[in-house]
């Protein structure tokens, strides 16, 4: 796998190899934004940019990979290269893609479907993610769920048994304990707040 921490001759790859570069805190479409005019700007072309993770046609030289990395820095973003972390980041951007981005709920385990979408056994994973961040992987999909119920309570016309079903609830009880767990209120009391704090993805 490529990385930044590679020596400039290995940035100079056959004209269709891709480079996969990978990239802290690129949770959100706002940063894929930011990401892909970066790139723009240094005339690197890209196959893809998903969240955290980027496929770069032919070569980067020291003095682009340079000057990306200092422009991303302004808008809050980190190139990785250590393996660990692109794992961890890898998990991350799994559960914000699934909960925030996905068109169809996760009827399945994600537990099974993060080892699954990672190909590596979910204890592996499960004890990285917490050694790395100080969190479980549990308590992160937790805060990412209220955070999407947040997002459906103002912005559409979702009951909470809708809800509950596309972030796969086992019920409308289940969702409104665990929402008033994280956030002290209760989903009906939240949406009627006349000013609704969200916490943005890139902070959780």
């Amino acid at each position: 796998m490529h990385t930044f921490a590679q020596t400039e001759t290995n940035y100079h790859q056959q004209e269709n190899a891709p480079l996969k570069i990978f990239i802290k805190y690129m949770v959100s479409l706002r940063c894929k934004l930011v990401v892909m005019a970066e790139l723009d700007k240094l005339g690197l072309f890209y196959r893809k940019v998903e969240l955290g993770e980027v496929e770069v046609k032919g070569s980067i030289t020291t003095e682009q990979k340079e000057l990306l990395t200092k422009a991303l820095l302004k808008a809050g973003l980190v190139l990785m290269d250590d393996k660990d972390a692109i794992l961890v980041e890898k998990i991350k951007n799994v559960v914000v893609e699934t909960i925030h981005y996905s068109e169809e709920s996760i009827k399945v385990n994600f537990s099974d479907f993060l080892s699954e979408k990672l190909n590596l056994k979910y204890t592996y994973l499960s004890n990285l993610f917490s050694e790395t961040t100080g969190i479980t992987i549990e308590q992160y999909i937790i805060a990412h769920k209220i955070e999407r119920v947040k997002e459906l309570l103002i912005y559409d016309n979702l009951t909470l048994t809708e809800i509950s079903y596309q972030l796969n609830y086992s019920s409308v009880a289940h969702l409104s304990n665990q929402f008033r767990k994280v956030t002290g209120l209760t989903p009906s009391f939240y949406k009627k707040l006349s000013h609704n704090k969200r916490i943005a993805l890139e902070d959780l």
